[in-house]
């Protein structure tokens, strides 16, 4: 019997989250919780909760589900599960347990659920972490993630907003896979780009942070739903500024060709919305602007580190594989967040 294909819903991977304003604007309704064992919580828009058990022990709490992006339910489960361990890894911790979270309708091909968890139960075998059981719920659409739970030394923390001037900024994977996605769903994506988005969305940080783990690390964060900018600007805060050179970021090579032809998601305007004036682009091109936009599925990890650490760590880092480079520098506060230049 052919197996019955998985029905797109209308945005998938991280193109699906809420936009960075109506989560900013809900979020700040809800009262902070004040417990001094939790040491990182949602006010600083961190990739994990952790919170102290013990004078060298902390649990890093996240979880991450989303519809498919990609055809092939197998690589689907890969993608979301990788997705979801991701937020422990820029942590700078190591996953112990899993969970699985399903939604799945009933009339579909339980095959297909099958294949899904399949793949992300390798890959929590592959990040060292026990699948412990899960939920699932019927629902219209199919949705797939994981409830994740790590552990870190509480002085270790890798935590998103500690950068300091001077520090170089590394990112660990290519950009451009919401746009490669958009393009694939219409048809027009190449096999070498979509082999590359697929590549990236299925490698674990696990390792890239790892390497981090060696150096001295000031800030971290991995590149998912709102994008290199929106993330980077996280970082920053109000505190410092960055020059980003756009010459030096990594990404898939057809996605100015498809940002050419508008496949763009809506997602990365949200982004666009959120944080351009924020952003100075200087002889910088649209296609660029918009993979700096883009909402990433299973991105990589960007560190503000010190540069000497930084070039070490990138020395290691090329030996995964993937495109990664050095993209640009913390500065001193500016008028603009970020200033890219082409």
């Amino acid at each position: 019997m052919e197996q019955e294909p998985i029905v797109f819903c209308k945005g998938g991977g991280c193109t699906a989250k809420l936009g960075p304003d109506v989560l900013s604007r809900v979020l700040s309704q809800i009262p902070k919780v004040e417990d001094p064992n939790l040491l990182i919580g949602y006010e600083n828009s961190d990739d994990a909760a952790v919170y102290k058990l013990a004078e060298d022990l902390a649990i890093v709490q996240t979880l991450d589900f989303f519809p498919p992006m990609v055809d092939d339910p197998y690589i689907f489960g890969q993608i979301a599960a990788a997705n979801a361990l991701s937020d422990v890894y820029a942590m700078g911790g190591e996953v112990k347990t899993a969970l699985n979270i399903v939604c799945f309708p009933e009339t579909m091909d339980l095959n297909v659920l099958g294949q899904i968890l399949l793949g992300g139960s390798e890959k929590v075998r592959e990040a060292g972490g026990v699948l412990a059981g899960g939920h699932s719920i019927a629902d219209a659409d199919v949705k797939y993630g994981l409830s994740v739970t790590g552990v870190i030394h509480p002085e270790k923390i890798f935590a998103n907003n500690r950068c300091e001037e001077g520090d170089v900024l590394l990112l660990t994977k290519p950009l451009g896979t919401g746009i490669v996605c958009t393009a694939n769903r219409l048809g027009e994506a190449s096999k070498s780009a979509m082999a590359l988005a697929v590549k990236s969305m299925t490698a674990l940080n696990k390792y890239a942070s790892e390497i981090m783990k060696k150096y001295q690390v000031h800030g971290c964060t991995d590149v998912t739903g709102f994008g290199f900018l929106v993330h980077l600007c996280e970082m920053l805060t109000d505190q410092y500024s960055a020059c980003i050179d756009a010459s030096a970021i990594p990404y898939i090579p057809e996605c100015p060709e498809y940002v050419e032809e508008f496949y763009l998601t809506a997602a990365g305007q949200r982004n666009r919305n959120h944080v351009e004036s924020q952003i100075a682009f200087v002889d910088c091109s649209f296609a660029m602007e918009e993979i700096l936009f883009d909402a990433q599925t299973s991105g990589g990890l960007l560190v503000s580190m010190p540069p000497e650490d930084g070039a070490a760590a990138l020395e290691e880092l090329k030996k995964l594989g993937l495109p990664c480079n050095i993209v640009g520098q913390v500065t001193a506060r500016k008028e603009k967040t970020v200033i890219v230049r082409g």
